[in-house]
């Protein structure tokens, strides 16, 4: 039987990386990409270790970059069809938006928003010719809800929900499902750049960033297995049934975007600072 052919961005670590795995356990062939090439190790070691190596390809992809992204298009045409592609790719910046710059609105939006906008316009017409193919974007519940210090990150996935949503009832009549995956809080080292926030004394916002990264800090221990998104993203790609639009996946996950959608947001608000604040 033909193998069905799957595209993977931000493959060198985290969700991307064993979504790779997972794939291509289950029948995929998989192109998996990175910016950085010489981050391959850790997939190439883990794939060699569960015998999937052979239905694995990685292809270097700056997802924001046109160059980068026109030359893995021009790869892409090689195939007879493409079947499902990941939109994983995705960096997080934190900070208090006072002491942001827009620039680094920019460069978040650049990765988590434009970049499967460019990625997405390069694959989908070969998906829309074959009259078929399943768009997943990684979302987060961070889509759905607001935090402090993590307002870049946060708008770039409310805009990601709003541009699947469209690109959804786009695409719909051409055979061609976009689903979006929204996790809570998992292991994965995306989170890197946000732990590393250097708090300065001087700050207006040192009490509470410091107070912000204790919350943070603690919740830790309850973070998911990131195994659990693999195996779904792998799961919505493999069924023949049509998927559902949204998945919300993590630990309260669902019931915080229950009350999220029935309680006034003045109490969502109150009840968040005050977790939050009760460590100054």
């Amino acid at each position: 039987m033909k193998k069905k052919r799957a595209i993977v961005t931000g493959a060198s670590s985290g969700f991307g990386l064993l979504t790779v795995i997972e794939l291509a356990k289950n029948g995929f062939h998989v192109i998996a990409t990175m910016r950085d090439l010489h981050k391959s190790e850790l997939l190439i070691e883990k794939s060699k270790q569960e015998k999937v190596w052979d239905s694995i390809t990685i292809h270097a992809l700056d997802v924001t970059s046109k160059e980068s992204i026109d030359i893995f298009k021009e790869y892409c045409h090689q195939f007879p069809s493409i079947d499902v592609l990941v939109n994983n790719a995705g960096i997080a910046i934190g900070g208090f938006h006072e002491e942001i710059t827009v620039e680094d609105y920019r460069s978040q939006f650049e990765t988590n928003f434009f970049g499967v906008i460019a990625v997405t316009q390069a694959i989908l017409p070969m998906m829309r010719a074959q009259k078929r193919g399943r768009i997943i974007n990684m979302s987060s519940i961070s889509g759905k809800m607001g935090f402090p210090g993590l307002s870049p990150y946060v708008a770039s996935k409310h805009a990601l929900e709003g541009y699947s949503e469209s690109l959804s009832l786009e695409v719909q009549p051409f055979g061609i499902d976009v689903i979006l995956i929204e996790p809570g809080s998992y292991q994965t080292n995306i989170w890197s750049s946000v732990d590393e926030i250097e708090v300065k004394e001087d700050s207006v916002y040192h009490n509470y960033m410091t107070s912000l990264l204790t919350v943070m800090d603690a919740g830790k221990s309850k973070y998911g297995d990131p195994m659990d998104v693999a195996n779904l993203i792998t799961k919505i790609a493999s069924q023949k049934k049509k998927p559902h639009f949204r998945y919300p996946i993590g630990t309260g996950v669902k019931r915080n975007l229950f009350l999220k959608n029935i309680l006034p947001w003045r109490i969502i608000e109150k009840v968040m600072l005050r977790v939050i604040l009760k460590h100054e």
